[in-house]
C-alpha cells in the first residue's frame, strides 16, 4: 500500500489503495505475409489507470511466434499505447512494439519504420468478413444468396441476418470505451461484409488503433463462434466484392499549403513509386486490384477527383480547396498492416519537396 501526504492527526498514517489491474500485452508476430496478433495477460498494481509511463517492459518466447530461434528466444515487448477494456474489472489493452534484447526494434517491428511526424494524419477505412463454418455470414450451406446490390448499408434480416448487427454494434461500444476514435460503421456490398473506420492525428496514432480494434473484434467473435476473415477476395474470382482498408492521409503541408503543382509532383511520386506501395498493401492484392469492383488494376497507377476506381481517389473538398486537404489511396486491401501502410505513404510523401 502506497502511504499518503497527508494526515488527519498526528501519529496517523492513511493509505492509498492499489488496485490489481489486468494488463493485456499485445503484439504482432513474425508470421509471413501477414502478422497475427498475440496477447498475454500480467497484473501489476496501480492506484488508477496506468500511463503509458508506467507500464514495464516484458518478454516472450520468440521462437513460438517465428520471431526467434529456439536457442536465444528472448524478445521484448515495449508498450506504446494502452487503452482501457470495459470488458473487465481494472482491465487494460497495452499495444507493443517487438525489440530486440538489446534494445533495437526487432526485424519483424514495422512500427519502428514510420516517420514521426505529428502532423501526419491518417484515417483508415477497415472492411472484413463475418464468417461461420467456412463462408460469409448468411451464406446458404450450397450456392450462393441473392446477387449484391441490397447489402450496402442493408436493413433486416434478409439483408443483414440476426447477429452481424449485434457483433458490430458491440464492437463500437467496446471500441469508444476503450477511447479509440472510432468513426462509423456500415454493412458493405458483400453479405456478411461490413466496415469500420478510425481516424487518427500523428503518424503512428491510428495504426495502432486500428490493431487494438482488430482485437477487440477478434475476441468478441469468439463468444458467438464467429471468425473475422480480414482476407481482400476470399470468395475468389466470383462477382462478389473484395475487401479493402482505404486509407486516408494528410500531412500539414497538404492541409495548409499544398496546390496543385505540389499536388502533380506528389502523384508523380506515387507512380513512381507504386510497386513499392503494392509491396506492403496486403498479400494478394491481384485478385482484389483487376480494374473492376471499384479497383484500379495492380499495375497500373492514377488518380481521379470522386473516382472510386481510381488507385487514389481526390475529393472535391481538395480541388475546391486549392489543391488542400486530405488524399484517399484505395490500394491497400483488408489484411495490410496499417502500420507498413503509413510508413510507405510518408516515405513516398518525404521524396517530394516543398517550398
Amino acid at each position: 500500500m502506497e502511504k499518503s501526504a497527508h494526515t488527519t492527526q498526528p501519529n496517523q498514517i492513511t493509505y492509498k489503495h492499489m488496485a490489481k489491474y489486468k494488463l493485456e500485452y499485445l503484439w504482432l508476430d513474425g508470421y509471413k505475409p501477414v502478422p497475427s496478433l498475440r496477447g498475454k495477460t500480467q497484473i501489476k498494481e496501480f492506484s488508477s489507470f496506468p500511463k503509458l509511463e508506467e507500464l514495464p517492459l516484458w518478454g516472450f518466447d520468440g521462437s513460438s511466434t517465428q520471431q526467434a530461434e529456439g536457442h536465444s528466444s528472448d524478445c521484448i515487448l515495449k508498450p506504446v499505447a494502452v487503452y482501457p477494456d470495459s470488458t473487465k474489472k481494472n482491465g487494460a489493452i497495452v499495444m507493443n512494439e517487438v525489440m530486440l534484447p538489446d534494445g533495437s526494434p526487432h526485424p519483424s517491428n514495422a512500427r519502428a519504420t514510420i516517420l514521426d511526424d505529428p502532423g501526419a494524419w491518417f484515417g483508415y477505412e477497415q472492411e472484413y468478413f463475418l464468417y461461420k463454418e467456412g463462408r460469409p455470414l448468411g451464406f446458404p450451406k450450397e450456392g450462393y444468396p441473392a446477387p449484391q446490390g441490397p447489402y450496402y448499408t442493408g436493413v433486416g434480416y434478409q439483408n443483414v441476418g440476426d447477429i452481424a448487427r449485434e457483433i458490430v454494434d458491440t464492437h463500437l461500444d467496446l471500441c469508444l470505451d476503450a477511447g479509440i476514435n472510432h468513426e462509423g460503421i456500415n454493412s458493405e456490398v458483400a453479405k456478411g461484409q461490413w466496415e469500420f473506420q478510425i481516424f487518427g492525428k500523428g503518424s503512428r496514432n491510428a495504426a495502432d488503433q486500428v490493431w487494438v480494434a482488430r482485437y477487440l473484434l477478434l475476441r468478441l467473435c469468439e463468444k458467438y463462434c464467429v471468425d473475422i476473415n480480414f482476407h481482400c477476395k476470399p470468395l475468389g474470382a466470383t462477382d462478389w466484392n473484395g475487401s479493402g482498408m482505404h486509407s486516408n492521409f494528410s500531412t500539414t503541408y497538404m492541409r495548409e499549403v499544398g496546390g496543385k503543382e505540389y499536388f502533380e509532383k506528389l502523384m508523380a511520386a506515387f507512380d513512381k513509386y507504386k510497386n513499392e506501395h503494392i509491396a506492403v498493401y496486403g498479400p494478394d492484392n491481384h485478385m482484389r486490384l483487376t480494374g473492376l469492383h471499384e479497383t484500379q488494376s495492380i499495375d497500373k497507377f492514377n488518380y481521379g477527383v470522386a473516382n472510386r476506381g481510381a488507385s487514389i481517389r481526390v475529393p472535391h473538398s481538395f480541388v475546391n480547396n486549392g489543391y488542400k486537404g486530405y488524399l484517399e489511396d484505395r490500394r491497400p486491401n483488408s489484411a495490410g498492416d496499417p502500420y507498413k501502410i503509413a510508413s510507405r505513404i510518408l516515405q513516398t510523401i518525404a521524396t517530394v519537396p516543398t517550398k
